[in-house]
């Protein structure tokens, strides 16, 4: 980490964030039929320290990630310059935030869903303010959660999950408030890979 400090002062924790994405190497994964895909992790400073955005999904039939936990985003259409670009676009349009205007700290290396044939770049930003929220019809609730509440290892569980008609255990987060699914899948990798990244006792 000695390419994250500064001399005359102590970096924040968005700076060492950004620092530490921007050493790493992506290796990028072989071509395949998989679906390419965009997600937008949001970082913010709140009332008790540093929050993470989170969508809850609306619940429509038929749709895999229905009623789940996860960051704005989704497929990259041919119109989007590059993936970080449809991640912005499906910010703006599930949410209303508009990302050009956030500092863009990084990307996390691509993943492949474990059930589902797709292939998932999250890019991550920071706010210095928080706009209105707008939520479109594939969002039910967007909500704050505290990194040290990502964190807190009394909220580590398994949660079960019916995948082609098996009950089937995954690790997960609970939520600190109440009537929310717990985080999973895909989007809880993507957590777990960011927290791996920072350095101990950042936060």
């Amino acid at each position: 980490m000695d390419r994250c400090t500064c001399k005359n002062r102590e970096i924040t924790l968005f700076e060492t964030i950004e620092c530490v994405l921007s050493n790493l190497g992506h290796e990028a994964l072989p071509a395949d039929r998989r679906v390419p895909a965009a997600v937008a992790l949001i970082l913010r400073h709140g009332p008790a320290g540093p929050e993470m955005l989170f969508i809850e999904r609306a619940k429509h039939k038929g749709d895999p990630w229905s009623g789940d936990l996860g960051f704005p985003g989704g497929k990259v259409e041919m119109s989007d310059v590059d993936a970080c670009s449809a991640a912005k676009r499906e910010a703006l349009e599930e949410i209303g935030i508009d990302l050009a205007a956030a500092r863009y700290l990084g990307c996390l290396a691509e993943i492949t869903g474990a059930t589902l044939p797709v292939r998932v770049t999250c890019f991550v930003f920071a706010l210095d303010e928080t706009p209105e929220l707008t939520l479109n019809g594939e969002v039910q609730d967007v909500f704050w959660v505290s990194l040290a509440d990502l964190q807190d290892l009394n909220r580590h569980t398994l949660t079960s999950v019916r995948i082609k008609g098996e009950m089937v255990h995954y690790p997960a987060v609970i939520m600190p408030f109440s009537g929310k699914p717990p985080l999973w899948g895909l989007t809880y990798r993507l957590v777990k890979r960011f927290f791996e990244l920072l350095p101990e006792g950042i936060l």
